[in-house]
This record gives C-alpha cells, sequence and structure tokens, in this order.
C-alpha cells in the first residue's frame, strides 16, 4: 500500500511555466516528480563535473607553463656551459681559471627541495665567461705588440759604430748617431725584423737607398746605404722576410747598414731590441 501511494506521488506530474518577456505565449512543460527530480540530479552532476574538469585544465596549463620554462632554462645552462668550456679549454694552457671550481661553490641547494639555484650558476657562469673574454683580449692586443716590436738582427755583421753621439765618419764632426751601423758585405741580405708595412722605398741623399717601415703600436724600423731595395711602398712585410742587399750607397765610407728603430714619433736605441730575435 505504502509503495503504492510513494510510486504515485512520484508519478504525479508538475507543470513548468516558462515566460517569454516578448508577447508569445508562455511554454508548459510537464514532467512527472521522478523526471523532474533527474533532471536536478544530471544538473548537479554535469556542473561538478564542469568545474573539475576546469580545474583540471587550468592545472594542465600551468604545469605546461613551468615545464616550458625548465626546458627553456636548462636548454640556456646547457648553451652557457658549452661556451664556458669551449672558452676554458681554450685558455687553459695559458691561465689556471679554475672555473669548475668557482661553478661547484656557486651551486647552492635549498635545504627544503634540493634544488639547484640555476640563477646563481648563471650569473658566476656569466662572469667566469666575461673574465675569459677579458683575458682573451688581452692577450690578442698583447700578441699585437710583441708582433709589431722590433726584434732580432736585420742583416748578419758586426756593429761597427753605436747610437748616440760620435763623430761623424765622413764629415768628423761630433754629432748625434741616430742607429746603429752593422758592418756587411756588399749582397748580404736585409730582413724586416717585424711584421709591418712598407712607409718609403727609394734613394734619401746621405742615406742612399733606404726603406722605411711601419709596424703598429707606434713602432718603425729603417734601414738605409742598401746596394738594392726588394719592396715598394705599401707592400705588406712579414718578420724575416727580406726587403733589401747591403750596400755603401750615399754618405757611407763602407759597406754596412745603418738600422734606426722608432717608437712614438722618436728614436730610440736598436741595441736593446737585437737580444730579443
Amino acid at each position: 500500500m505504502k509503495l503504492k501511494r510513494l510510486k504515485k506521488r512520484w508519478m504525479t506530474s508538475v507543470t513548468i511555466l516558462v515566460v517569454p518577456h516578448s508577447k508569445s505565449r508562455p511554454l508548459k512543460l510537464r514532467l512527472p516528480v521522478a523526471g523532474l527530480a533527474a533532471c536536478m540530479v544530471f544538473a548537479i552532476i554535469g556542473a561538478m563535473y564542469t568545474v573539475f574538469a576546469g580545474v583540471k585544465t587550468a592545472e594542465y596549463y600551468v604545469m605546461k607553463s613551468r615545464l616550458s620554462y625548465f626546458t627553456k632554462e636548462f636548454t640556456e645552462l646547457k648553451h652557457t656551459i658549452s661556451s664556458l668550456k669551449e672558452t676554458n679549454n681554450e685558455l687553459s694552457r695559458l691561465v689556471d681559471l679554475k672555473s669548475k671550481n668557482n661553478i661547484l661553490k656557486s651551486a647552492e641547494f635549498s635545504a627544503d627541495t634540493g634544488s639547484i639555484d640555476i640563477e646563481a650558476i648563471k650569473k658566476d657562469m656569466k662572469e667566469t665567461i666575461e673574465s675569459v673574454a677579458e683575458i682573451k683580449k688581452y692577450i690578442s692586443d698583447q700578441k699585437n705588440i710583441f708582433l709589431a716590436t722590433p726584434r732580432g738582427w736585420p742583416v748578419s755583421g758586426t756593429i761597427s759604430s753605436h747610437y748616440g753621439v760620435r763623430h761623424h765618419p765622413v764629415t768628423g764632426v761630433k754629432s748625434h748617431h741616430s742607429g746603429i751601423d752593422i758592418r756587411a758585405s756588399i749582397g748580404t741580405s736585409i730582413r724586416a725584423t717585424a711584421d709591418g708595412i712598407v712607409s718609403y722605398s727609394g734613394w734619401s741623399g746621405g742615406n742612399g737607398h733606404i726603406i722605411v717601415i711601419e709596424h703598429g703600436h707606434g713602432f718603425s724600423t729603417a734601414y738605409a746605404h742598401n746596394k738594392e731595395n726588394f719592396v715598394k711602398v705599401g707592400q705588406t712585410v712579414k718578420k724575416g722576410q727580406q726587403i733589401a742587399a747591403s750596400g755603401s750607397t750615399g754618405m757611407s765610407t763602407g759597406p754596412h747598414l745603418h738600422y734606426e728603430v722608432w717608437k712614438s714619433g722618436k728614436q730610440i736605441d736598436p741595441l736593446q731590441f737585437l737580444k730579443d730575435g
């Protein structure tokens, strides 16, 4: 009996009236109580699913964003490490950078998560690479200065007259000798004492056949009294390259090479550069 009354209640029809805001006629929907209850249950389940799906979707995009960030960070770190290794290996023969020790010291770990402080490592590595770049630039500059500095003997022979005050061998007048004279047989090879560009090659009065070479970093050299010049103005020459043959042209008392070294427009004693060849 009770079951029949309960069944009758659930099957009792309920009218839902939908009233539009326009002049259209109202819409009547007749549903049993059981159908209305089922619709409400499905509506609640649908709302809960929508909220749950939205939360999961949001979590997915957050995780995807984090993964993308860490992938980018580790890729950048990998490139930085590669660059550091390249520069470190290149200069390991010249300088002890101790890059690995510096990086390990800067690799601080969080006590809570055990994660590495990537930013600290990247900062330290960046500073190390910049330091390496400065060292490379310094070495490059020093190498250029080294190549521009006259070194060694320009001709095989013996010094017959030094730099400084002397009595001129032709006039006998006491005067300043702007270079050194190296006694050498006629036709002996005269060679450039540093890399450079020929700025003068020709005849110059008492100097006879003379060559002037600009080496850079303020250095220039001159080679006078040559029998013959083998290079022209504007020509690039290398250290040790033959540029002339020794002779006794111009105001000269015998075959020799008059050799001068200039630094920043001032004459200096060439003797100190002969020993460095």
